[in-house]
Parts: structure tokens; C-alpha cells; sequence
């Protein structure tokens, strides 16, 4: 079986998600939407996509050379599972549309949980959107939580986690927002992110904090994790070196920031500089009793993509088994494991 998938907005997330899913022997890319003719709308059409509008923005896109296969309502028509990568807030007012049109649907992180009901990570519930409708793949922060914290509860348990999230100001290609010379903090407390974590992982007693930081490449998660056992460093380092999309990464090495950390992303040839996986400094991770102390960086413009492949799997009944979609996922996309 081939899934045929539409991208319903080919920005930050949806172009990587389009690489992700062409990469893939069981899944295509049929089409993506565009409501202008950006170059990201060029970009598209050089990658073989075919571009979809409104009518009333079809003239647009012929004036500037672009051709136009149709309308977005087509588009979907045609899907088996529509990619929503929409700005955030907008993926709602879709979901009508979606279900007009008897078309799947992933929604992103930036759209609340009751857009779908269902919200997912590939590790923690993949078994939750098999052959569901809806579907919400979680925001970058929040993956990157599920990432380390899943896997803890899984081996030792745990009694209550806290995180500190370090927020990057803006994406690298944005230049209409974010502090310029400030750190900001989030004062609405404690912060959405610990009970979007909630949303795969509802028994998890979780509280979170945000401060935005003038920098674009990454986010910083400085976490607090009192487990229900005693264990050493070394196992909570061997359980996350067994646990999938986690690579470590040591200032022993000269990996002291989350600039360095993009610098060997970059340096091991991944496609647009991305890392897929949460980097968790190995000489920074502390056990004190049943407390755990670490960092972890988060890739916010890519850590979600290789999930939303997993989701498509899942929703379209494609693959049963969460190990062997995230393997598959993995060795098309270039991630170790």
C-alpha cells in the first residue's frame, strides 16, 4: 500500500515533512497548498510537488509562472491523509474541510488537543491513532519532553518531573518577532507544556516553566526528575542510549552550546542542517539519589517531522507495530536510531 499524502501549508514544518514522506517506499507526496508564491512555492515546484491554491489566488501564482494543479478541495479529494502544517490556530478552521472531504488528518502542536482528541508520540502511544480520523503530532518542546521522559517512566518511574524550557525567540528565517536584546518569561504559570505532555502521557505529574531567550536555533530544557527508585547515572544513560531519536552530546567534546550542537548537524551532512533527535549532554546528566538532573536540546524546526511520519503509518494502518515504523522512519531519514 501507497499512502498518498497532501501538505496542506509548505513552510518550516510542511517542506520537511514533504522530504520526510518522499523518502518513505510506502507513502507520496500527491500535492502541497500555498496561499502565495513564495519562493517556497518555487521550492516546491522544483522538488516535483504539485502546487495548490484557492480560485481567487490562482491568477497570483500564473503571474509570477507558476503553474497551478488545482484547488486545495481537490487536492484533498484526492489524499489519504492530509499533513496540516497550517500556522498555528488555523488547522482548526480546517477541520471541517477535512471532513467534507472523508480525508485523514494530522494536525500540528500549535492547534490544542481537542482538534483531534487524539494526540501523539510515536514511542509513548502510536497504537492511540491507529485508523483514527484525527490526529495531533505534539509540539517540538513537548516531543522532546515525551523523548527522555517516556522512557524513564518506563524503566524506574516516575514520582514528578519539572522542566525550566529555555525558548528560542524566533525561527532562523523570521525576522518579524521574537526579544532582541531580553529575556523573556512566560508569567501565565506553571506553563502549557506540561499538561500538553499530559495529553500522550496523562498520569505523568509534570510542571513547567518558559523563558524566551534572543536566539533562533534551538530550544534548551533544563529538567528536574525525582523517580520512584534509586539508580545510578550510568542507567539512566543506558536506558536513553537504547531509547530511539535521543544522540548525546559531551562539552568534554567541545559540544558546550546549542550552537555547537547545530554545527554537527550540520558538519554530518543532514539535510538542511536538521537534527531529528532531542541531544541530551551525557556529562550533564546527574543522579543524586532518585533525583535526576540534565539538559537536552531541542531542534525546534525538525524534532516533530520524523513523528509525523510514524503518525502517518499509524492513522493509515500501514504498519502495526511502533518499533518497526520508527526504524523504517529512521533509516529513510538518515537517523541512527
Amino acid at each position: 500500500m501507497t499512502v498518498k499524502v497532501a501538505i496542506n501549508g509548505y513552510g518550516t514544518i510542511g517542506k520537511r515533512a514533504a522530504s520526510a514522506v518522499s523518502a518513505q517506499d510506502d507513502m507520496e507526496i500527491i500535492g502541497v497548498t500555498k496561499t502565495r508564491p513564495s519562493y517556497e512555492a518555487f521550492l516546491a515546484r522544483d522538488n516535483g510537488y504539485p502546487l495548490h491554491t484557492d480560485a481567487d489566488r490562482e491568477a497570483a501564482f500564473k503571474e509570477a509562472g507558476l503553474e497551478v494543479a488545482g484547488s486545495a478541495d481537490e487536492l484533498f479529494a484526492a489524499a489519504d491523509i492530509v499533513i496540516d502544517c497550517t500556522p498555528g490556530g488555523v488547522g482548526e478552521q480546517y477541520r471541517p474541510v477535512y471532513e467534507k472531504a472523508g480525508v485523514k488528518a494530522i494536525f500540528q502542536g500549535g492547534e490544542d488537543h481537542g482538534v483531534a482528541g487524539i494526540s501523539f508520540n510515536a514511542t509513548a502511544n502510536y497504537q492511540e491513532s491507529w485508523g483514527a480520523q484525527f490526529s495531533r503530532v505534539v509540539s517540538c518542546n513537548t516531543t522532546g519532553l515525551l523523548r527522555t521522559l517516556y522512557p524513564l517512566d518506563e524503566a524506574f518511574g516516575i514520582e514528578e518531573a519539572f522542566s525550566v524550557l529555555v525558548r528560542r525567540g524566533a525561527d532562523p528565517g523570521d525576522s518579524k518577532k521574537g526579544p532582541i536584546n531580553a529575556i523573556e518569561p512566560a508569567l501565565k504559570l506553571p506553563t502549557h507544556h506540561g499538561p500538553d505532555v499530559q495529553s500522550v502521557m496523562p498520569w505523568l505529574n509534570i510542571e513547567t516553566m518558559a523563558v524566551k531567550v534572543p536566539t533562533t536555533i534551538m530550544h534548551l530544557h533544563a529538567n528536574t526528575v525525582d523517580l520512584k527508585e534509586e539508580v545510578s547515572t550510568e542507567q539512566v544513560l543506558d536506558v536513553w542510549s537504547k531509547a530511539p531519536r535521543i544522540t548525546f552530546v559531551k562539552g568534554a567534546d567541545g559540544i558546550k552550546s546549542s550552537a555547537q550542537v547545530m554545527e554537527l548537524a550540520r558538519d554530518m551532512g543532514r539535510s538542511r542542517g536538521d537534527l531529528f533527535e532531542i541531544a541530551v549532554w551525557a556529562d550533564g546528566v546527574k543522579v543524586v539519589g532518585s533525583k535526576l538532573f540534565y539538559y537536552q536540546a531541542v531542534h525546534q524546526e525538525s524534532d516533530v517531522v520524523p513523528e509525523i511520519v510514524d503518525c502517518i503509518r499509524s492513522m493509515c494502518k500501514v504498519e502495526k507495530d511502533a518499533a518497526r515504523s520508527i526504524a523504517k522512519t529512521n533509516a529513510a531519514m538518515g537517523i541512527p536510531r
